[in-house]
């Protein structure tokens, strides 16, 4: 609609330069098309410089009307175009608008620990400066990180679409507090089916509230689960039996402070080695500890392996740093 409007605007505006033009340079016989070109463009901006001025009865009414008419269609112009982006504002605001950023993290669905995950995910370097784009059923954006994209909408088609999620890398599935617990994992599962079906090989990180339903949603197509209480029951175990452990654990697992878990790829000169002396280089030339490796060989992670564990070259280490370091 914008687009029509600015078109009409844009043509009758030329024809008024036209006309204005035309008129000064028959009425006015000292005045050359190119200068009766330049007095119809600085009447209807009203500027009006003077060095052009019409003199004769016909150019002066030629003058009075590209004034009336000009000023009210550069109004109108400019009205119009203000009017395009508050307009797209407010559709970003409300998230209407579709998205077009890529390598991007989606967020799909709401409750109170957005805001912490969009923290915790900004206080690692490998992503501070990534997209992320939230997909929930709000009415208008919450007060997020401004670098935080909105697209308001349940799971489906068209806001995947939207969500651009063709690119995106890695799609988090959050658990719908509003629903009772099996109609909360019942909607992740169906949630995770339509994003898998939309996009074969995205990483799908799903939250649920059942131990008993992560085999259906890893068969919806869930790479990796996390299970609302399931990590805070054990970690109260563990607080009863070895007091204070939980404070190292906690800081293991935050971006924000302390110590982190990384997942990095070993540097060539430790391919072949043995694991007890990857575990020293690592920590003589990184201030790093290797705690676990992620074989690509066996498919699955491997807790303190063994000293004789020979480093190969699809496997990943899993460290405890300071911060991400850098293998290259």
């Amino acid at each position: 609609m914008f687009d029509h409007k600015i078109l009409r605007l844009s043509i009758l505006t030329i024809c008024i330069l036209v006309f204005g033009a035309l008129g000064l340079h028959y009425f006015e016989d000292t005045s050359s098309p190119l200068d009766a070109l330049w007095w119809s463009f600085v009447t209807i901006t009203t500027v009006g410089y003077g060095d052009v001025t019409p003199a004769t009865l016909g150019g002066r009414v030629t003058g009075v009307i590209v004034m009336v008419f000009g000023i009210g269609l550069l109004g109108m112009f400019t009205a119009t175009v203000a009017s395009i982006f508050v307009e797209g504002k407010l559709k970003e605001r409300k998230g209407l608008n579709p998205v077009s950023v890529s390598g991007h993290f989606i967020i799909c669905g709401w409750n109170y620990k957005v805001t912490e995950i969009i923290e915790e995910m900004r206080a690692d370097k490998k992503i501070e400066t990534r997209p992320i784009v939230l997909l929930a059923d709000l009415a208008s954006k919450p007060d997020l990180d401004e670098n935080v994209h909105f697209v308001a909408g349940e799971v489906s088609n068209e806001h995947l679409q939207k969500v651009n999620l063709s690119e995106a890398s890695v799609v988090l599935i959050l658990s719908d507090e509003k629903l009772d617990a099996q109609s909360r994992d019942a909607k992740v599962v169906f949630n995770t089916l339509t994003i898998r079906a939309q996009h074969p090989t995205v990483y799908i990180c799903a939250e649920i509230t059942d131990p008993q339903n992560t085999r259906h949603c890893e068969m919806a197509g869930a790479n990796e689960i996390v299970v609302i209480g399931a990590l805070s029951s054990n970690l109260l175990v563990q607080a009863a039996l070895d007091h204070g452990i939980t404070h190292m654990i906690t800081e293991l697992i935050s971006n924000r402070s302390g110590s982190n878990l990384f997942k990095v790829k070993p540097p060539k000169n430790l391919i072949g080695q043995p694991f007890i002396q990857a575990l020293t280089i690592m920590k003589q030339d990184h201030n790093a500890i290797p705690i676990a490796i992620e074989s690509k060989d066996e498919k699955k992670f491997i807790s303190n392996p063994s000293m004789t564990y020979q480093i190969q070259p699809e496997d990943l280490f899993v460290i405890i740093s300071e911060q991400r370091p850098d293998m290259t």
